[in-house]
């Protein structure tokens, strides 16, 4: 985000580096769990590939929406769009507007390419074509709710130069749930930044048909510092809901309205 200029606010392509399996991080005899470091990666990096192939044969509803906040608190500006992504008659995937009032920020403006990294269509994920790219360490164990998670802290081996890359990484934390090898929570921002401003930003994902840990809530809060000298509070919510699985039986006609062929 820019004082008036661009705003990346997604998790979804901060992860959009291709590196070799081979490439994984080493972690000498460090063991969790009766299990290295390095296969705990491994796992959860082969669960985050399928998954993240799972989720292009789902439609869902996607709610954003950006605010900025005054001193006393008060929304002074407010982008909002809602989508759904669906399949056609074809089977092709695609999204469509289904809510879109006129902006009202005023401190900061949203370009195409940012709603391109917030439609959510290239969904977040720690893939093994992707691990490779970060240095990973390991932090520890911790519950959430009724989950036992491991925690890494991750950032780019190399911050790639703005000048020469249009590349984007996620620094910060992510929660790996011990049984299902899949990631639950993230905290974090998108680096580089340059000259713009990224809210830190948490994300959490919610088991969808008691198999893949798809992400449902994105939340960030915070005032952002410009070279300039002012500042900007900026609030983002994402909300993903009714995630469905396509089959070929779903059609789409008319103004978006889904129906199944008869037997």
């Amino acid at each position: 985000m820019s004082r008036k200029a661009s705003i990346a606010l997604t998790i979804f392509a901060a992860f959009s580096l291709i590196a070799s399996l081979t490439a994984l991080p080493t972690f000498a005899q460090q063991t969790v769990d009766n299990l290295s470091v390095e296969e705990i990666i491994r796992r959860f990096a082969s669960k985050e590939s399928e998954l993240k192939e799972a989720r292009k044969n789902y439609s869902f509803r996607q709610k954003v929406i950006i605010q900025t906040i005054g001193p006393g608190g008060q929304v002074t500006g407010e982008f909002r769009r809602d989508t759904e992504v669906v399949f056609d008659d074809s089977s092709n995937r695609r999204e469509k507007i289904v809510y879109f009032p006129t902006p009202t920020l005023t401190e900061v403006v949203i370009t195409p390419e940012d709603l391109h990294d917030l439609s959510g269509i290239q969904p977040f994920a720690l893939t093994l074509d992707e691990v490779g790219k970060y240095d990973i360490k390991y932090l520890g164990k911790e519950r959430i709710d009724e989950l036992n998670t491991y925690v890494f802290e991750v950032k780019p081996k190399v911050m790639p130069d703005l000048r020469k890359s249009k590349e984007r990484y996620l620094q910060g934390k992510i929660w790996v749930d011990d049984v299902d090898f899949q990631i639950v929570k993230v905290v974090g921002r998108g680096v580089p930044q340059g000259k713009q401003r990224f809210p830190l930003f948490e994300t959490y994902r919610e088991n969808i048909d008691d198999k893949y840990w798809f992400p449902t809530y994105t939340f960030a809060d915070e005032v952002l510092h410009f070279e300039s000298g002012q500042s900007s509070r900026v609030r983002m919510l994402i909300r993903y809901t009714d995630y469905k699985r396509f089959s070929g039986d779903i059609k789409i006609i008319g103004d978006g309205e889904i129906v199944k062929d008869k037997p």
